[in-house]
């Protein structure tokens, strides 16, 4: 018996949700090929651990960026990949797919995913909804009531701020500000003020591990491994938590900035519901030290991070695939570039 497919396609991950085991693949959006032949090498993790580390014949490609597709070729062997081990699993026969794309997309972008999903095997019209939307029901949210509720997904390539109400988008703005601009903050303040060249996944396992929105109650170093630009030797260098808040203020800001803009264009009505119910924060970048602390005191509304917030897209693909009636709900509403 086929099962149903749900897929968050994110710019860091790419996760699917099965209909009735959950979460079966969590993969970075990573594929690795042969610049020469074209041949897929590895997909997932194992191309993750070749960024920056590859021979001039290989090279290590995310075809997600800023939410969107950006190379349709290696965004097909991807979602292939994926599609290929869930359906193996999923049975035999034609599968409801529900992909998770960003607020607010193009016609182009639109179909860019949907044929990149139909070429790389997908047996049945794949269905795409809005990030946010998604989001807010694998946090639990109830779409089906007509109260407002205010979402903010924040991923590798973008932050969504929406504000949603009876199954649809209210409000919504997408910014080019999230995970992947606070690692080349991270990356481009090293450089400037610390002269070392550090890579992608370093910049990402400091946002992590000291990184903060907001500042925290004690100091806190890392040991960071780069190129000295100086010399063109291999250095190590101390780095502290509030070099990395200092280094990450402008995207934080923007982010900020874009809730409280978002806020100020709510209806009335609506932006009362947010105030009592609080502002949820969903993605990995929900996850960053300080940051709900951060916009409560700048917006003076409580603010709760997710739980599973990595898992919010996936987790609400999968409540739309169990619930025909709110996935026949979301699917009116829905706000997309056609």
């Amino acid at each position: 018996m086929a099962r149903d497919i749900g897929i968050d396609l994110g710019t860091a991950n790419i996760l699917v949700y099965l209909k009735g085991k959950g979460i079966v693949i969590r993969e970075p959006s990573v594929v690795a090929v042969n610049r020469h032949t074209g041949d897929v090498l590895a997909v997932g993790a194992p191309a993750k651990k070749m960024l920056g580390r590859t021979p001039a014949s290989i090279i290590s490609v995310r075809p997600i960026r800023d939410g969107v597709i950006a190379d349709y070729d290696m965004a097909e062997k991807l979602i292939r990949y994926v599609l290929k081990k869930a359906q193996s699993a999923a049975g035999v026969g034609k599968s409801n797919i529900i992909i998770s794309v960003p607020s607010g997309v193009t016609e182009v972008e639109y179909m860019a995913v949907e044929q990149a999903a139909e070429k790389a095997g997908a047996k049945k019209h794949p269905i795409l909804f809005e990030e946010p939307v998604l989001a807010a029901i694998g946090a639990g949210i109830d779409l089906k009531e007509s109260s407002g509720s205010m979402i903010v997904d924040i991923g590798g390539g973008t932050a969504e701020v929406a504000v949603l109400s009876a199954g649809g988008v209210v409000l919504c703005k997408s910014i080019r500000a999230a995970g992947d601009a606070l690692d080349e903050a991270i990356i481009s303040y090293v450089k400037r003020e610390r002269s070392l060249l550090i890579g992608d996944l370093t910049a990402e396992e400091i946002k992590c591990t000291i990184g903060a929105a907001y500042p925290k109650p004690q100091e806190e170093y890392m040991e960071v491994k780069g190129r000295d630009l100086k010399t063109g030797l291999p250095k190590n260098i101390k780095i502290t938590s509030s070099e990395v808040g200092e280094a990450i203020a402008e995207p934080v800001n923007t982010i900020v900035a874009a809730i409280k803009e978002s806020l100020e264009e709510t209806p009335p009505e609506l932006a009362a519901d947010v105030m009592d119910k609080g502002i949820t924060l969903t993605g990995g970048g929900a996850l960053l030290s300080g940051f709900d602390r951060r916009i409560k005191i700048e917006t003076g509304i409580p603010v709760n991070v997710a739980e599973n917030a990595l898992d919010c897209v996936a987790l609400g693909a999968g409540k739309c695939l169990e619930d025909a009636a709110l996935r026949r709900l979301i699917y009116k509403n829905r706000n997309m570039g056609v």
